[in-house]
Order: C-alpha cells, then structure tokens, then sequence
C-alpha cells in the first residue's frame, strides 16, 4: 500500500479520531518532563486560529499538510471536525429539549487529590489545566453543579468525542440485544455474510462487543504495512493517490482482517471492533449507526443539539470514533444510564441493558492487555468498568474525553479535552483519582 504525503495527514486524522495512538514523545510516559507548551500557552483562541477573512498564512489549518494535527493546532481541530472533512448529522428532532437543572457550587474547585505515582497533591482547579480540558460539566443527582468551558469550545459548541462514540454504539448494540432483535450469541457472519471469510467471521457478536476477538491488527506504526494504516486509509474520504490499491471504504478493509489468537481469549483494544458491530447494527435496523443514534438515543433522550458523525468516502458513519457533539448531551446520555436507562420521562435504553453494562466483562481476559493503570477493571458492551467500591464506570477518548458514571456518588462527569498526548495513560494519573475524590467529596457534603 502506498499513500501519498496529503493521503497520510488524512490517515493520522482517521487515527486520531478512531481512538488510535501514534507514536508519541517522551511525555506520554506518567512522570516523563513536559515537552508541550501549557493549556495557557497553547489556548486555541488566545492563538487565533482559523479567525480573519481569510485568516492569516500561518493561523490556517488543513487536513492535507497535516497541520490540523500538529499541536497546538489540534486543539481548534477537535472542536471543528466538521469544517475539515466530510459529515453525516445526528439530529436532535423537532421535539423539546430534556432540561437539566442548575444548581453550581463553589466548593469543587478546591477539591484536592493525589494524582497516582505522585506523592504531590493537586485541586480539581489544577487538573483542568493539567489536563487541557476544553470543557466539563459534573452533575449530581440530575443537576449541574459545575460547569467550565475554554479555548474554542463553547456551550452551543461541539467536540470530537473520538472513541466515545465506541460507547453510544456498544449501548446500542446492548439495547437491541435487550429487546431481542440481536443476538449476542450470533456468529458475526450470520449478520453480516460478506465477514464469513474474515476473522471477524467466526466472532460471536458478544466477543466483538467486549473486544475479545482473535483478529490480526497490528498497530505498529513504523510498518507502513500494518493493518492500522490499511484500516485508516480506507476510511479516508480524501482522493486517493493514483496507484493505491487497497480498500476504499470500511466495509472493504474490514473483509480483509485476517485471523490471529483465539476468539474469547483476552482483551485486545482494537477499533475495527467497533466498525463491525456497526456494520452488524445497520444490518440488523437497516439504518445507520448515525440514524440509530439519533432515533433511539438522540431524541428520546431529548439532546438539546444535534450532533454529527465522519463518514468515508461511500457516506458510512465511523462507528470507531467519528462522533462530535454538544457537552450537556454527552452529560445527559451518562445521567440516563446512571438511572438505568430511564430519562426525559422515558425508558430510553431498557434497564436489562444497563444492568448487563454495569456488571462488567471478564477481568481476568481484560488483565492480559496490561493496562497498568487500570489494575480489576474491565470492559463490556464498550463501556470501561473499574469495578472499584462505587461501582463506577466510564467512557473514554483519546486526548482526554470522557464520560464518567459513578453510580454511589450519584455523579456524571463529562468532559472534552485536547491533551497534546493521545493517550490515556498521559492522563489517567490526574483524572482517575480527581474523579473519585469529587465523587467522595460529593457524598460527604450530601450527608
């Protein structure tokens, strides 16, 4: 396969959404220096990006010179997918929107925690910017009591939420296996016959929903030969250099994944993952994940904006980490399945559904993959489940998004952010332990 240079700055966009990791300085590693310029310094609107008519040479940012990705310029990027490349809406509908009351404290701030490997304790203050937080909203027992947005971002804004999306997709492959339109049992070529050749083939819908299939997916990035490049030059809705041979959309790459391990054996985060229990929900509803969304999610749940998904180049959703939306609706969507499923005066994802989230996958398979900082989690219906004695559970995004539901607390936390580092590890050390302290503080004030 060979890409040309703007066909490669595409393919890191794809990456980057997907969820996907490139290699990554020093920094990635927890106590490694800092080798960024600091939320202040990098702030996107205190830089000017994209602003002016046309906007100054060296302010523009384009997918095909690679600047979109290049920080600090990938912090406007995040909140303006849609002015780069190709999108398909999620509406909202035409119908209310579900409020969600205010009540703002002025004691979360001060909140302190010690980030892990740290001997060192911070405020919640701090780690907004320790975190390049580009907004979050905390709710408690339904009402937002804290509310920040900076850079670019704003409240009628939105966000790639990068694979977060995973998470909506997975409930929604959760909620039809709940009403019994999809089983779970169900070999994945039994949906979907063009898979039958593929390692995806002989999946059970259920191991390809807890990401414990055996597929060959290599994500070494020095080998322009390896799968996580064919997978994101596929998805790549820009023109093609004249003689490259491989897939054009996802449905192609994903016929190509060929066989490796054992099926059911161990954890292995890998996207394709998600863009074949797409495939099998489209399959199953006859409509897009991005039309699924927004009718069994979006609406009934009564989002207050629509959101949008990237495509390829056919039109198809990626499934994988396409979406972007609004702040509060990600909030919202987390306040539903903390109340098993019912919100807006609905059931909107069967309660069965969230229970099965809740008690979470195999940990001994989700060992095997060697998460160090995340020791007894595990991973079900594409939800991160910790397992810890709130019962917490979470979506996460690369750069920092992240929906978290602390079910004891009574706490969501939503939050969109542009880490110059992809990787989680970069920031699980400040995040993990800041959620479960405002969760305990919250429980305290409320007794």
């Amino acid at each position: 396969m060979k890409l040309c240079p703007s066909s490669l700055a595409a393919v890191a966009l794809v990456l980057t959404v997907a969820g996907v990791v490139a290699a990554q300085p020093s920094a990635e590693r927890p106590g490694a220096p800092a080798a960024w310029p600091d939320a202040q310094a990098s702030d996107p609107a205190r830089l000017g990006w994209m602003v002016g008519s046309p906007p100054p040479p060296d302010r523009i940012i384009r997918i095909d010179d690679g600047s979109y990705w290049r920080f600090p310029a990938l912090r406007w990027t995040v909140s303006n997918f849609r002015q780069l490349m190709p999108t398909v809406g999620v509406p909202r509908g035409l119908g209310p929107v579900a409020p969600l009351p205010v009540a703002l404290r002025d004691d979360i701030d001060r909140v302190r925690f010690t980030p892990l490997g740290s001997d060192r304790s911070m405020t919640w203050r701090e780690s907004l910017d320790a975190n390049y937080t580009d907004g979050i909203v905390v709710l408690h027992r339904g009402r937002i009591v804290y509310e920040r947005y900076f850079g670019v971002l704003k409240r009628e804004g939105q966000h790639g939420a990068m694979s977060v999306t995973k998470t909506f997709v997975g409930t929604l492959a959760a909620l039809l296996a709940a009403e019994g339109r999809l089983d779970s049992a169900r070999r994945v070529d039994h949906y979907v016959p063009e898979l039958a050749a593929s390692a995806f083939g002989s999946a059970t819908v259920r191991q390809v929903m807890d990401m414990t299939t055996g597929i060959r997916f290599s994500e070494d990035y020095a080998d322009p030969n390896a799968e996580v490049w064919a997978h994101a030059a596929a998805g790549n809705p820009l023109p093609k250099a004249r003689d490259y041979t491989g897939p054009r959309t996802y449905f192609e790459f994903l016929q190509t994944v060929k066989s490796e391990g054992a099926h059911g054996e161990a954890f292995h985060y890998r996207t394709a993952n998600t863009d074949v229990l797409g495939w099998v929900l489209a399959r199953v509803t006859g409509k897009s994940v991005a039309q699924l969304l927004s009718e069994r999610i979006w609406i009934p749940m009564g989002a207050e904006q629509d959101a949008y998904m990237a495509v390829d180049s056919i039109g198809t959703p990626f499934a994988g980490g396409g979406l972007s939306a609004g702040l509060r609706d990600l909030a919202r969507f987390g306040e539903m399945i903390r109340n098993n499923g019912a919100f807006n005066g609905r059931q909107v994802v069967p309660a069965a559904a969230v229970a099965d989230i809740r008690r979470g996958g195999g940990r001994a398979e989700f060992a095997k993959a060697g998460y160090a900082l995340l020791p007894g989690w595990s991973y079900r219906n594409m939800w991160w489940v910790t397992h810890n004695e709130h019962g917490a559970f979470a979506a996460r995004g690369v750069h920092g998004q992240a929906i978290y539901v602390d079910p004891k607390a009574e706490m969501v936390i939503a939050r969109f952010a542009s880490h110059p580092v992809a990787g989680n590890a970069a920031l699980d050390p400040t995040s993990l332990p800041a959620f479960h302290a405002l969760a305990r503080h919250l429980i305290a004030a409320a007794r």
